[in-house]
């Protein structure tokens, strides 16, 4: 009932509405193109290897994410954020002139930009959101935000697909720019008061090290960011192994996407229900516990039965979004507006690179030894991570 009450009141504000419903249009156009671009590439060149380029060239501008960063806190974020929808939707239509692999430097330099633009968007979002979004809902919000994005994931891949399968790869980039311009025109009913930010005369680099030294310096935020690197690192490494996992079970292939699926649904579920856990446990118990919880599903998978494979997905989504959720909820709630942009940008880069470390360290281990034996680790690890952050929830963050 509290949960239900509490998502009734983050939808009844206007401003926290209209976020969601751009989220929504957006995340629908980014998780189409994901898909599609990979198999355009693949269409184009018959390379296994090209198509993962996809992913890196949209992926790479997070290692510069205390940079980019900065952009948000020098500019008012609105303005910014609808100049950078419009911006990238003009940008998808150069697509439609690729046609061979000759073209292919383009689409590689449209999603290099992509990458550029969802790191300064979401600094700019997440410092816009406490302008938007009142303190004490900004945990649900923040959940619901994941269940969005996560849900997207479960339907817009296909459409993406079958949209590229009758009209190729332009079609998709339309479709995605299309997206860009509505969440514009969302960004732009939005009823916020934001003050002209102030230069503070040190340049770039200095400003940039401002926002650095804030997040890192900041004991509770500090500890959060440093266990959802370190979780996002071994959940990266036991995803390795799904493929290895649905061979043991008898299954082809395919079957990983019936335990992904299941995994989303359970990230949406986390996302509804994390506003309510946040604010009962706190941060950190909140994050230890979806750590502990991630923990015993990564070991169980090495149970060679198809039952305890999808309970696993479905435990899995539910617990690897709380760490992320009270992430970055903390860094809202306890950094200052003007260096906000730069804090969650930094925040994104220290979370979410470990995990391409470890997508590349994970396949190299699955080529060596079996699941039965790195699961039981992987999982020992992240309860290790659990215990580690638990540790240190004697207060609240």
């Amino acid at each position: 009932m509290t949960t239900s009450w509490t998502l009734l009141r983050v939808l009844r504000e206007r401003n926290a509405r209209l976020y969601l419903t751009s989220l929504v249009v957006s995340a629908f156009g980014t998780s189409s193109l994901s898909l599609a671009a990979g198999v355009w590439v693949r269409d184009l060149t018959g390379s296994d290897g090209l198509p993962a380029l996809c992913f890196l060239a949209a992926w790479a501008p997070t290692l510069a994410g205390p940079a980019l960063g900065t952009l948000a806190d020098r500019v008012c974020r609105k303005p910014l954020l609808i100049a950078l929808n419009l911006g990238l939707a003009a940008v998808l239509l150069t697509l439609f002139t690729v046609h061979s692999p000759d073209g292919l430097w383009l689409l590689f330099t449209v999603l290099l930009l992509y990458g550029t633009v969802g790191v300064v968007g979401d600094a700019a979002e997440s410092a816009l959101v406490t302008a938007a979004v009142p303190g004490d809902l900004r945990g649900d919000f923040n959940g619901l935000r994941m269940t969005v994005t996560e849900g997207m994931k479960l339907v817009a891949p296909l459409t993406g697909a079958g949209l590229y399968t009758a009209f190729g790869g332009p079609a998709v980039a339309s479709l995605d720019a299309v997206t860009f311009v509505l969440a514009a025109g969302l960004c732009a009913l939005l009823r916020v008061r934001e003050e002209r930010p102030e230069r503070s005369g040190g340049g770039w680099r200095k400003e940039t090290a401002v926002g650095v030294r804030h997040l890192w310096g900041h004991p509770g935020l500090r500890t959060l960011v440093r266990t959802g690197g370190t979780t996002m690192l071994l959940a990266s490494l036991s995803s390795t192994t799904v493929y290895a996992v649905v061979d043991r079970l008898g299954h082809s292939p395919a079957y990983t996407g019936v335990l992904y699926a299941f995994q989303g649904a359970g990230s949406v579920t986390a996302g509804v229900a994390s506003g309510a856990a946040l604010r009962r446990l706190g941060g950190r118990r909140f994050g230890a516990a979806g750590i502990a919880l991630t923990a015993v599903a990564v070991a169980a998978r090495a149970v060679p039965s198809d039952a305890v494979a999808l309970a696993s997905a479905v435990a899995i989504g539910l617990g690897l979004p709380c760490v992320l959720v009270a992430t970055f909820t903390a860094v809202q709630q306890q950094t200052p507006g003007p260096l906000l942009g730069r804090a969650t940008a930094t925040a994104n880069t220290l979370v979410f690179t470990p995990n391409v470390i470890g997508l590349g360290v994970g396949a190299g281990l699955i080529e060596l030894t079996s699941p039965g034996l790195l699961l039981p680790l992987y999982g020992l690890a992240l309860l290790l991570t659990a215990a580690s952050l638990a540790r240190h929830s004697g207060r609240r963050s």
